[in-house]
């Protein structure tokens, strides 16, 4: 076959440059993104509730709903958080399930549990969680010198605010439907708007002097609001649609309303001031200090990010030009990684291949042969992504981690046709016939080798979960492209070598080349391969202990998902742990913001509730998350640590912690758990007698380990009604509760739909009164119009408890996380075990990312063997021997110990990247030896030799390859460790664990392989 090709060059340059044009016609059409598009199983229900604690709201709403929901299909998990006004239900599903499927069972469940709800309540709202919804970059909107919150002026400030109003109201109608017109673009979710309201200030005077109720105003409101559509009516042969409409539809139509008293009829606004106001706000979004209008840019599935960025870079040209007086900033890109990732593949084809055209020009002194593989690994990574394009895998950090690692295989392959070419034309061979024989020499031991490869990557699909999904586009990427590099390799390859080598004359350069005497590496091995023949017993003691070191170090490296990663951005999450309104969040923040202001190039900050769609996770008014950026990683440790002393100092209830800010890749692989967490649970969940209990089991454990956060604790004020004294005076309970409600501006009496905004009307007071105002000043009428003060009818005192109530399929809980590693976990396990064993009836237990990290790395394990069991099949069929495969598979344990030092001598551990770095240093060692073991049987029993002679004579041979390859795959991955970023950082752990097997995998190639067979042919008779 070989042969036939070589004689035909012409057609062979056709077909190949065909594959070129259809790979450059496939890159411009691969969807590129972040991840693969994937659904992640989960669905969160959101719920709301007006004016409802956070215990009332768990009784009432969230609990019924929680039973329901358990009923879900394939449901793994579910959890529920309770605040005030506001609850989170989470539902985790078994990996696999129809998404689709149970976010429409989800929504049957919500519509059955309605009738266990409260019909004041709107329908809980469901959200299914998908890759493609967490958006691309962030676009936030302010107004260039609109700094309200510096000015001393308030009609300055408000003035300002009602610009700020308008630019949410422009940004809604205009900036949000242009960007949501480009085809890249899938949604654009906003926060930040500010709403108005319409306020209806009674004149208390007058309105007690005409006997007036506040009841009177809102009946008269209530019945001028009327709509009773159209009429048909006949007028002799025409009819007429005739339309009765008394609806309030804005601010004028309040103004006109009528009221009539004792035969006199007044306007409304005669006896009330009416006027439009900015909405008490539950959450806004600052940048930088100023208030900001945040909108998540999210792309759809199948677009090019890189287009979307483009796109969008274009408009905001177009939008800085048009609208001069609004300031545009894109923050927290995700293209970044992406943008890395496609670097970083440019990064290793060009230091593959210049360094293969070095280490080829010092081993072989050649000067063609280089370029061959300049003309080889391009075809083959074009031909990978034409296979990318047919089987439907997109453009990914996962697929393009897979084709990163499979360009350093695709020069090996090139490395071993070339060389082996080389050494039959040194063998006096002709050139066609020394092309043809030596590719097809290597061509079995090459497909098994690539077997052998996919063989240890394919099985990474079946981890559980995501991961499992994710490691199929990697796998993919794997196997496509060495299956590709070696098409190319046994086909193209011989016949450019024979173009290139027709001419019979060396060139200078060629002679030059071999007149520089180089180190004498053959004879160094003959050396080194005597003594180990020589000293076997020692030798055998040196393999025992490598193989001892790696299950020594391997109990010493950290364990988790991902390495960690300095990067120059975090987020900080504030819970304040007291019951402040969102301006005094925002007064607090400004404070700490202010003091480290030096060391913060940007902040966004999203206080208390947010209006995003997608938003999985709401914020209280006392809860705050501050994406900080500074200028370097190196800076932000000492930022974390100079914010964690000042919020420790000044708001010691303070709930805090630190995080990276959310990108794809993190949110799936990272965990969202704490390293160990203790479920504390209650014997009658959520009961306020409870709370005692729960208090000291916090103060012991507290005092043990000081780390652990404050308790989520609220303070409430409880106004309590003395029925008797209500019923005594003759007053209505629903006035009492209509005065109270006015008094606090939460008197909603109608709302006013404009186009897509609703505009809710308010019945009460200019300013909000306080607590002890309401209580010592207010009145409230009896059915007799009589006045009587509030504090006669109302008791007020203050409780503690719980600011968010959690719950899961085993009822309610009290979280305690700890930041520790595995040694600390088990003492602590037991310290708090022992601690609620002395509260009778509560119990716990425990979860954690420690258990996840130890269940994934038992899941590697397991993967890992059956590789090596799949490998030892594909070896057996090789060799055609039960034996011989096992010497294979002995080598791959003590390489390891290499890749563990590696990581060790670093600072890196066991994690997702450095596993694949093992993966793929077992994948290039095995395929070492693999040629190594294929050659001694070709001179055993092709050529007759004995068998030490054999031993000696393939490991010459095989020299120089096995040092080509792994001298080309250590440099190459030599930039990946001196690189700064995240990219470089998350590929890290890949390249030590293959730097260090690799290098230690070449000694024990070149010595332990012939040492193993040489006892296994003595045992075997093999």
């Amino acid at each position: 076959m070989v042969e036939f090709l070589i004689k035909r060059p012409i057609a062979v340059s056709m077909v190949f440059l065909s594959v070129l044009v259809l790979g450059v016609v496939a890159l411009g059409k691969l969807p590129v993104s972040l991840m693969p598009p994937i659904d992640i199983p989960e669905v969160t229900v959101q719920v709301y509730a007006k004016n409802t604690s956070a215990r009332e709201l768990e009784k009432t709403v969230v609990k019924p709903l929680r039973r329901q929901l358990l009923q879900t299909s394939h449901l793994k998990d579910i959890t529920s958080e309770s605040r005030n006004e506001q609850g989170i239900i989470h539902l985790q599903f078994d990996y696999g399930t129809d998404i689709n499927f149970a976010f429409i069972e989800v929504n049957e469940k919500i519509d059955q549990a309605l009738n266990y709800l409260p019909h004041t309540i709107d329908r809980p709202r469901a959200i299914k969680a998908s890759a493609t919804d967490i958006p691309v970059f962030y676009l936030n909107l302010t107004v260039k010198d609109g700094k309200e919150y510096d000015l001393s002026d308030g009609k300055v400030k408000e003035r300002n605010l009602t610009r700020f109003r308008e630019l949410g109201r422009f940004a809604e109608q205009v900036i949000r439907k242009r960007i949501e017109q480009l085809p890249e673009v899938a949604l654009v979710d906003m926060s930040g708007r500010m709403y108005s309201d319409i306020l209806i200030v009674p004149d208390e005077a007058r309105i007690r002097a005409l006997n007036i109720t506040m009841g009177d105003i809102e009946q008269v409101i209530r019945d001028h609001n009327f709509n009773l559509g159209n009429l048909l009516i006949r007028d002799g042969q025409y009819e007429y649609n005739v339309q009765v409409d008394s609806e309030i539809n804005d601010i004028r139509d309040l103004e006109t309303l009528h009221i009539k008293r004792e035969g006199q009829v007044y306007r409304l606004s005669e006896l009330a001031e009416i006027r439009e106001q900015p909405r008490k706000r539950k959450g806004l979004v600052t940048l930088n200090g100023q208030d900001a209008i945040s909108m998540a840019i999210i792309q759809q599935g199948d677009a090019q990010m890189r287009e979307l960025k483009s796109s969008l870079t274009r408009l905001l040209e177009i939008f800085e030009r048009d609208y001069p007086h609004i300031q545009f900033e894109i923050s927290q890109d995700q293209t970044a990684l992406l943008d890395f990732s496609i670097s970083n593949l440019q990064q290793s084809l060009a230091w593959g291949i210049a360094l293969a055209f070095v280490v080829m020009f010092f081993f072989m002194k050649d000067f063609r042969s280089p370029f061959l593989i300049g003309v080889s690994v391009p075809i083959a990574v074009l031909g990978t992504l034409l296979s990318f394009h047919l089987c439907g895998i997109t453009i990914n950090i996962i697929s393009l981690s897979g084709l990163i690692l499979g360009v350093g295989m695709m020069v090996d392959n090139s490395i071993i046709v070339i060389d082996n070419i080389t050494q039959y034309r040194n063998r006096g061979f002709g050139l066609l016939q020394a092309a043809a024989k030596g590719t097809s020499e290597v061509f079995s031991p090459l497909l098994s080798s690539v077997l052998t490869t996919c063989a240890v990557f394919i099985p990474l699909i079946f981890l559980s979960g995501i991961s499992g999904a994710l490691f199929f586009d990697q796998a993919m990427a794997v196997s496509l492209g060495l299956l590709t590099s070696l098409l190319v390799s046994v086909t193209l390859l011989p016949v450019y070598y024979v173009l290139f080598y027709r001419r019979e004359k060396e060139l200078w350069l060629d002679r030059k080349l071999k007149s520089i005497n180089m180190l004498n590496y053959e004879g160094l091995y003959e050396i080194g391969f005597r003594w180990v023949m020589r000293h076997q017993r020692i030798s055998w003691l040196c393999f025992l202990i490598l193989l001892m070191g790696a299950v020594w170090l391997y109990r010493y490296l950290p364990v988790s998902q991902l390495p960690p990663v300095p990067q120059n951005d975090f987020v900080l999450d504030i819970d304040w742990n007291e019951p402040i309104h969102v301006d005094e969040n925002r007064s607090r923040l400004s404070r700490l913001t202010a003091r480290f202001s030096d060391k913060i190039d940007q902040e966004i900050s999203l206080i208390g509730g947010q209006q995003y769609l997608l938003q999985h996770v709401d914020h209280s008014s006392s809860e705050v998350s501050v994406y900080l950026m500074s200028k370097s990683a190196e800076r932000v440790a000492v930022l974390k640590q100079d914010l964690s002393q000042y919020l420790k100092s000044e708001y010691p209830e303070a709930v805090f912690s630190f995080r990276n800010d959310v990108n794809l890749f993190e949110t799936i692989f990272s965990g969202k758990d704490s390293p160990l967490t203790a479920r504390v649970y209650p014997p009658d969940e959520f009961k306020m007698g409870v709370s005692e209990s729960l208090i000291s089991i916090h103060q012991a454990i507290s005092r043990q380990y000081p780390s652990i956060d404050p308790l989520s604790w609220q303070e409430q004020h409880v106004l309590s009604v003395d029925m008797d004294r209500v019923m005594l005076y003759d007053i209505s309970l629903e006035s009492v509760i209509r005065t109270l409600r006015s008094a606090f501006n939460e008197n909603e009496v109608y709302k006013i739909t404009t186009g897509n905004e609703v505009v809710p009307v308010i019945l009460g007071p200019q300013d909000a009164l306080a607590m002890h105002e309401v209580i010592n000043t207010l009145h409230v009428a009896n059915r007799a119009g009589k006045l009587y003060p509030m504090r006669e009818l109302l008791t007020s005192e203050v409780a503690g408890d719980m600011k968010t109530l959690i719950a899961g399929k085993e009822g309610g809980y009290y979280p305690f996380h700890f930041e520790v590693d595995e040694e600390e976990a088990t003492d602590i396990m037991g310290y708090v075990e022992g601690v609620v064993k002395q509260h009778n009836l509560f119990r716990v237990d425990f979860e954690g990312s420690l258990f996840d990290n130890q269940e994934l790395v038992y899941e590697m394990l397991a993967v890992l063997s059956i590789s090596l069991l799949l490998l030892y099949f594909i070896l057996a069929a090789q060799f055609e021997s039960m034996v011989i495969p096992l010497i294979v598979l002995l080598e791959v344990p003590i390489d390891l110990a290499g890749a563990f030092l590696m990581l060790y001598l670093f600072g890196a551990g066991i994690n997702l990247m450095s596993m694949i770095g093992l993966v793929v240093m077992t994948g290039i060692i095995i395929n070492d030896s693999i040629l190594k073991i294929d050659t001694i049987n070709q001179l055993r029993w092709g050529e007759g030799m004995p068998l030490l002679k054999a031993l000696l004579v393939a490991g010459q041979r095989r020299l120089k390859p096995i040092l080509m390859t792994s001298i080309t795959t250590v440099l190459a991955l030599l930039p990946v460790l001196f690189s700064q970023g995240m990219g470089a950082d998350l590929q890290k752990p890949l390249a030590l664990a293959v730097t260090g097997g690799m290098v230690l995998g070449v000694f024990v190639s070149m010595y332990f392989i012939p040492l193993c067979y040489f006892y296994l042919v003595k045992l075997f008779k093999v």
